[in-house]
Protein backbone atom coordinates (compact mmCIF):
# COMPACT_ATOMS: atom_id res chain seq x y z
CA UNK A 1 0.00 0.00 0.00
CA UNK A 2 1.40 3.39 -1.04
CA UNK A 3 1.25 6.08 1.62
CA UNK A 4 0.97 9.63 0.42
CA UNK A 5 2.19 12.61 2.40
CA UNK A 6 1.42 16.30 2.11
CA UNK A 7 1.65 19.31 4.45
CA UNK A 8 -1.53 20.01 6.37
CA UNK A 9 -3.94 22.57 4.97
CA UNK A 10 -3.63 25.85 6.83
CA UNK A 11 -1.66 26.83 9.91
CA UNK A 12 -2.78 25.99 13.43
CA UNK A 13 -0.57 28.69 14.88
CA UNK A 14 -3.41 31.23 15.07
CA UNK A 15 -6.17 28.95 16.31
CA UNK A 16 -8.86 29.51 17.42
CA UNK A 17 -9.67 31.82 14.53
CA UNK A 18 -12.40 33.83 16.18
CA UNK A 19 -13.39 37.47 15.89
CA UNK A 20 -11.55 40.07 17.89
CA UNK A 21 -13.56 41.48 20.77
CA UNK A 22 -13.06 45.08 19.69
CA UNK A 23 -11.32 47.04 16.90
CA UNK A 24 -8.74 48.45 19.36
CA UNK A 25 -5.87 45.95 19.78
CA UNK A 26 -4.70 44.77 23.18
CA UNK A 27 -0.94 44.71 23.85
CA UNK A 28 0.00 41.70 25.99
CA UNK A 29 3.80 42.01 26.09
CA UNK A 30 6.28 44.88 26.24
CA UNK A 31 10.00 45.03 25.40
CA UNK A 32 12.68 45.76 27.98
CA UNK A 33 14.56 48.91 27.03
CA UNK A 34 16.70 51.49 28.81
CA UNK A 35 15.18 54.62 27.29
CA UNK A 36 12.48 56.32 29.39
CA UNK A 37 9.60 56.96 27.00
CA UNK A 38 6.22 55.65 25.94
CA UNK A 39 6.62 52.26 24.31
CA UNK A 40 3.68 52.57 21.92
CA UNK A 41 1.71 55.14 19.94
CA UNK A 42 -1.72 54.73 18.25
CA UNK A 43 -2.16 55.82 14.63
CA UNK A 44 -4.79 55.51 11.89
CA UNK A 45 -4.19 53.74 8.59
CA UNK A 46 -4.72 56.10 5.64
CA UNK A 47 -3.55 54.04 2.66
CA UNK A 48 -0.60 52.84 0.59
CA UNK A 49 1.68 54.24 -2.08
CA UNK A 50 5.20 53.60 -3.40
CA UNK A 51 8.54 55.31 -3.08
CA UNK A 52 12.17 55.16 -4.21
CA UNK A 53 14.75 54.89 -1.44
CA UNK A 54 18.51 54.43 -1.35
CA UNK A 55 19.37 50.90 -0.26
CA UNK A 56 21.52 51.33 2.87
CA UNK A 57 22.04 47.64 3.57
CA UNK A 58 25.64 47.07 2.58
CA UNK A 59 25.07 43.31 2.26
CA UNK A 60 22.41 43.83 -0.40
CA UNK A 61 23.35 43.43 -4.12
CA UNK A 62 21.67 46.81 -4.72
CA UNK A 63 23.52 48.69 -1.97
CA UNK A 64 23.59 52.42 -2.73
CA UNK A 65 21.04 52.17 -5.55
CA UNK A 66 17.46 53.44 -5.72
CA UNK A 67 14.99 50.67 -4.89
CA UNK A 68 11.24 50.61 -5.55
CA UNK A 69 9.47 50.12 -2.20
CA UNK A 70 5.78 49.87 -1.29
CA UNK A 71 4.94 52.11 1.67
CA UNK A 72 2.05 52.58 4.10
CA UNK A 73 0.98 56.04 5.27
CA UNK A 74 -0.42 56.33 8.80
CA UNK A 75 -1.91 59.49 10.29
CA UNK A 76 -0.72 60.20 13.83
CA UNK A 77 -2.81 62.87 15.61
CA UNK A 78 -1.58 63.84 19.09
CA UNK A 79 -2.65 61.77 22.09
CA UNK A 80 -3.75 62.96 25.53
CA UNK A 81 -2.29 61.45 28.70
CA UNK A 82 -5.15 61.54 31.21
CA UNK A 83 -4.03 59.03 33.84
CA UNK A 84 -1.24 57.05 35.50
CA UNK A 85 -1.73 53.41 36.48
CA UNK A 86 0.82 51.63 38.68
CA UNK A 87 1.12 47.91 39.31
CA UNK A 88 2.44 45.83 42.22
CA UNK A 89 2.83 42.16 43.13
CA UNK A 90 0.18 40.23 45.05
CA UNK A 91 0.71 37.18 47.28
CA UNK A 92 0.79 34.92 44.19
CA UNK A 93 3.47 37.10 42.56
CA UNK A 94 1.09 38.36 39.86
CA UNK A 95 0.94 41.95 38.69
CA UNK A 96 -2.10 43.71 40.11
CA UNK A 97 -3.29 47.31 39.93
CA UNK A 98 -2.32 49.38 42.96
CA UNK A 99 -3.99 52.67 42.08
CA UNK A 100 -4.77 55.19 39.35
CA UNK A 101 -4.10 58.92 39.23
CA UNK A 102 -6.11 61.10 36.84
CA UNK A 103 -5.29 64.52 35.41
CA UNK A 104 -7.09 67.57 36.77
CA UNK A 105 -8.36 68.75 33.38
CA UNK A 106 -9.88 66.14 31.06
CA UNK A 107 -11.00 66.43 27.46
CA UNK A 108 -14.77 66.65 27.22
CA UNK A 109 -14.74 64.09 24.40
CA UNK A 110 -13.54 61.47 26.92
CA UNK A 111 -16.99 61.58 28.52
CA UNK A 112 -18.36 60.02 25.34
CA UNK A 113 -16.38 56.85 26.05
CA UNK A 114 -16.41 56.30 29.83
CA UNK A 115 -18.01 57.71 32.94
CA UNK A 116 -15.52 60.13 34.47
CA UNK A 117 -14.90 59.94 38.23
CA UNK A 118 -15.63 62.94 40.41
CA UNK A 119 -12.72 65.17 41.34
CA UNK A 120 -13.13 64.52 45.06
CA UNK A 121 -12.84 60.75 44.45
CA UNK A 122 -9.59 60.94 42.46
CA UNK A 123 -6.17 60.15 43.91
CA UNK A 124 -3.50 62.84 43.84
CA UNK A 125 0.01 62.57 42.45
CA UNK A 126 1.44 62.76 45.98
CA UNK A 127 -0.16 59.41 46.78
CA UNK A 128 2.24 57.73 44.33
CA UNK A 129 5.20 58.74 46.51
CA UNK A 130 3.61 57.05 49.52
CA UNK A 131 3.41 53.65 47.75
CA UNK A 132 6.66 53.98 45.80
CA UNK A 133 8.17 50.89 47.46
CA UNK A 134 5.31 48.67 46.26
CA UNK A 135 5.37 49.77 42.60
CA UNK A 136 6.64 47.18 40.09
CA UNK A 137 5.43 48.67 36.80
CA UNK A 138 4.35 52.12 35.59
CA UNK A 139 1.92 52.71 32.74
CA UNK A 140 -0.14 55.64 31.52
CA UNK A 141 -3.71 55.90 30.26
CA UNK A 142 -4.06 57.77 26.97
CA UNK A 143 -6.86 58.54 24.57
CA UNK A 144 -6.79 59.37 20.88
CA UNK A 145 -8.23 62.43 19.12
CA UNK A 146 -10.14 61.21 16.06
CA UNK A 147 -11.95 64.55 15.88
CA UNK A 148 -8.73 66.08 14.48
CA UNK A 149 -8.78 63.72 11.46
CA UNK A 150 -11.18 63.05 8.60
CA UNK A 151 -12.68 60.09 10.47
CA UNK A 152 -16.47 60.30 10.88
CA UNK A 153 -16.41 60.05 14.69
CA UNK A 154 -15.53 61.99 17.82
CA UNK A 155 -15.49 59.21 20.41
CA UNK A 156 -11.84 58.53 21.36
CA UNK A 157 -10.14 55.19 21.89
CA UNK A 158 -8.53 54.47 25.27
CA UNK A 159 -5.26 52.56 25.61
CA UNK A 160 -2.83 51.64 28.37
CA UNK A 161 0.82 52.17 27.40
CA UNK A 162 3.87 51.12 29.38
CA UNK A 163 6.72 53.52 30.11
CA UNK A 164 10.12 52.08 29.27
CA UNK A 165 13.22 52.25 31.43
CA UNK A 166 15.02 50.31 34.16
CA UNK A 167 14.57 52.63 37.14
CA UNK A 168 11.07 52.82 38.64
CA UNK A 169 11.65 56.31 40.03
CA UNK A 170 12.69 57.72 36.63
CA UNK A 171 9.66 56.14 34.98
CA UNK A 172 7.39 57.52 37.69
CA UNK A 173 8.81 61.02 37.33
CA UNK A 174 8.35 60.89 33.57
CA UNK A 175 4.73 59.81 34.02
CA UNK A 176 4.10 62.76 36.36
CA UNK A 177 5.74 65.10 33.84
CA UNK A 178 3.50 64.12 30.91
CA UNK A 179 0.27 63.75 32.92
CA UNK A 180 -2.43 65.98 31.43
CA UNK A 181 -0.34 66.87 28.35
CA UNK A 182 -0.53 66.12 24.64
CA UNK A 183 2.22 64.04 23.05
CA UNK A 184 3.19 63.78 19.39
CA UNK A 185 4.64 60.88 17.46
CA UNK A 186 8.05 62.58 17.50
CA UNK A 187 8.06 62.37 21.32
CA UNK A 188 8.04 58.58 21.09
CA UNK A 189 9.63 57.34 17.83
CA UNK A 190 12.17 58.61 15.32
CA UNK A 191 12.96 58.01 11.66
CA UNK A 192 14.81 54.82 10.80
CA UNK A 193 13.63 52.98 13.92
CA UNK A 194 12.23 49.45 13.84
CA UNK A 195 8.78 49.04 15.38
CA UNK A 196 6.03 46.42 15.60
CA UNK A 197 2.53 47.03 14.23
CA UNK A 198 -0.41 45.61 16.20
CA UNK A 199 -3.90 45.78 14.77
CA UNK A 200 -7.06 43.98 13.68
CA UNK A 201 -7.01 42.50 10.17
CA UNK A 202 -9.66 42.94 7.50
CA UNK A 203 -12.85 41.05 8.27
CA UNK A 204 -14.08 38.59 5.63
CA UNK A 205 -17.09 37.16 7.47
CA UNK A 206 -18.17 33.51 7.62
CA UNK A 207 -16.24 31.45 5.06
CA UNK A 208 -16.04 27.79 4.06
CA UNK A 209 -13.11 25.43 4.39
CA UNK A 210 -11.79 26.04 0.86
CA UNK A 211 -11.17 29.76 1.36
CA UNK A 212 -10.52 29.61 5.11
CA UNK A 213 -8.05 26.70 5.19
CA UNK A 214 -7.07 26.04 1.56
CA UNK A 215 -8.56 22.54 1.45
CA UNK A 216 -8.51 20.78 -1.91
CA UNK A 217 -11.77 20.82 -3.91
CA UNK A 218 -13.27 17.31 -4.25
CA UNK A 219 -13.29 15.50 -7.65
CA UNK A 220 -16.21 15.77 -10.07
CA UNK A 221 -17.96 12.71 -8.66
CA UNK A 222 -18.55 14.57 -5.40
CA UNK A 223 -19.36 17.73 -7.30
CA UNK A 224 -22.34 16.05 -8.93
CA UNK A 225 -23.60 15.14 -5.47
CA UNK A 226 -23.16 18.72 -4.26
CA UNK A 227 -20.17 18.11 -1.97
CA UNK A 228 -17.28 19.61 -3.94
CA UNK A 229 -16.25 22.36 -1.53
CA UNK A 230 -16.26 20.16 1.57
CA UNK A 231 -13.76 18.24 3.67
CA UNK A 232 -13.52 14.59 2.63
CA UNK A 233 -13.73 13.25 6.18
CA UNK A 234 -14.11 15.19 9.40
CA UNK A 235 -13.58 12.40 11.95
CA UNK A 236 -12.86 8.64 12.29
CA UNK A 237 -15.19 6.02 13.74
CA UNK A 238 -13.22 6.06 16.97
CA UNK A 239 -13.13 8.35 18.82
CA UNK A 240 -16.59 9.57 17.93
CA UNK A 241 -15.69 13.24 18.02
CA UNK A 242 -14.40 15.97 15.70
CA UNK A 243 -10.83 16.99 16.53
CA UNK A 244 -10.00 20.69 16.79
CA UNK A 245 -7.36 20.27 14.06
CA UNK A 246 -9.96 19.42 11.40
CA UNK A 247 -10.63 22.32 8.98
CA UNK A 248 -14.10 23.69 9.64
CA UNK A 249 -16.02 26.70 8.29
CA UNK A 250 -16.24 29.80 10.41
CA UNK A 251 -15.01 33.34 10.93
CA UNK A 252 -12.25 34.52 8.61
CA UNK A 253 -10.44 37.78 9.20
CA UNK A 254 -10.97 40.43 11.88
CA UNK A 255 -8.25 38.82 14.02
CA UNK A 256 -5.61 40.61 16.07
CA UNK A 257 -2.20 40.19 14.48
CA UNK A 258 1.30 41.53 15.17
CA UNK A 259 3.87 42.23 12.45
CA UNK A 260 7.44 42.58 13.63
CA UNK A 261 10.28 44.89 12.63
CA UNK A 262 8.56 47.42 10.40
CA UNK A 263 10.90 50.27 9.52
CA UNK A 264 9.91 53.93 9.89
CA UNK A 265 10.99 55.64 6.69
CA UNK A 266 9.71 59.12 7.45
CA UNK A 267 7.85 61.19 10.06
CA UNK A 268 6.37 64.47 8.84
CA UNK A 269 4.01 67.21 9.99
CA UNK A 270 2.73 68.55 6.66
CA UNK A 271 0.01 66.28 5.29
CA UNK A 272 -0.09 68.03 1.92
CA UNK A 273 3.33 66.63 0.98
CA UNK A 274 2.13 63.03 1.33
CA UNK A 275 -1.60 63.13 0.44
CA UNK A 276 -2.27 61.99 -3.16
CA UNK A 277 -4.41 63.96 -5.57
CA UNK A 278 -8.04 63.62 -4.50
CA UNK A 279 -7.09 62.20 -1.11
CA UNK A 280 -6.71 58.62 0.03
CA UNK A 281 -9.61 56.38 -1.08
CA UNK A 282 -12.07 55.70 1.78
CA UNK A 283 -10.04 57.96 4.09
CA UNK A 284 -9.50 61.52 2.88
CA UNK A 285 -6.62 63.91 3.46
CA UNK A 286 -3.91 63.95 6.12
CA UNK A 287 -4.42 66.83 8.59
CA UNK A 288 -1.91 65.91 11.32
CA UNK A 289 1.52 64.34 11.68
CA UNK A 290 2.06 61.23 9.60
CA UNK A 291 4.29 58.16 9.60
CA UNK A 292 5.58 56.34 6.52
CA UNK A 293 6.33 52.66 7.06
CA UNK A 294 8.13 50.31 4.71
CA UNK A 295 5.82 47.58 3.38
CA UNK A 296 2.20 46.85 4.18
CA UNK A 297 0.24 46.98 7.43
CA UNK A 298 -2.71 44.82 8.50
CA UNK A 299 -6.23 46.18 8.44
CA UNK A 300 -8.33 48.37 6.13
CA UNK A 301 -8.35 52.16 5.87
CA UNK A 302 -9.42 54.05 9.04
CA UNK A 303 -8.33 51.12 11.23
CA UNK A 304 -6.50 51.96 14.46
CA UNK A 305 -2.95 50.56 14.43
CA UNK A 306 -0.71 50.60 17.50
CA UNK A 307 3.01 51.12 16.86
CA UNK A 308 5.06 49.42 19.58
CA UNK A 309 8.80 49.44 20.22
CA UNK A 310 10.35 46.42 18.52
CA UNK A 311 10.29 43.52 20.95
CA UNK A 312 12.89 41.54 18.96
CA UNK A 313 14.71 43.99 16.68
CA UNK A 314 17.00 42.73 13.94
CA UNK A 315 19.13 45.89 13.68
CA UNK A 316 20.09 47.65 16.92
CA UNK A 317 21.45 50.72 15.08
CA UNK A 318 19.05 53.39 13.81
CA UNK A 319 19.73 54.44 10.23
CA UNK A 320 17.74 57.31 8.73
CA UNK A 321 16.80 56.23 5.18
CA UNK A 322 17.28 58.49 2.18
CA UNK A 323 14.03 58.85 0.23
CA UNK A 324 14.37 60.22 -3.30
CA UNK A 325 10.73 60.01 -4.44
CA UNK A 326 7.24 59.40 -3.00
CA UNK A 327 4.33 58.92 -5.37
CA UNK A 328 1.43 61.37 -4.93
CA UNK A 329 -0.52 60.28 -7.97
CA UNK A 330 -4.26 59.79 -7.58
CA UNK A 331 -5.29 56.45 -6.06
CA UNK A 332 -8.93 56.86 -7.03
Amino acid sequence: MVKYHRPRRGSLGFSPRKRAKRPVPRIRSWPDEDKVRLQAFPVYKAGMSHALIKEDNQKSPKAGQEVFTPITILEAPPINVFGIRVYGRNERNYLTTLTEVWADELDRELDRKIQLPKKEDRKTVDYLDEIKDKIEDVRVLIHTNPKLTCLPKKKPEILEIRIGGKDIEERLNYAKEILGKQLKITDVFQEGELIDTIGITKGKGFQGVIKRWGVRIQPRKHKRQGYARHVGSINPWQPKMIMWTVPRPGQMGYHQRTEYNKRILKIGNNGEEITPKGGFPHYGVIKNDYVVLKGSVQGPQKRLIVLRSAIRPEEPLIKVPEITYISRESKQ
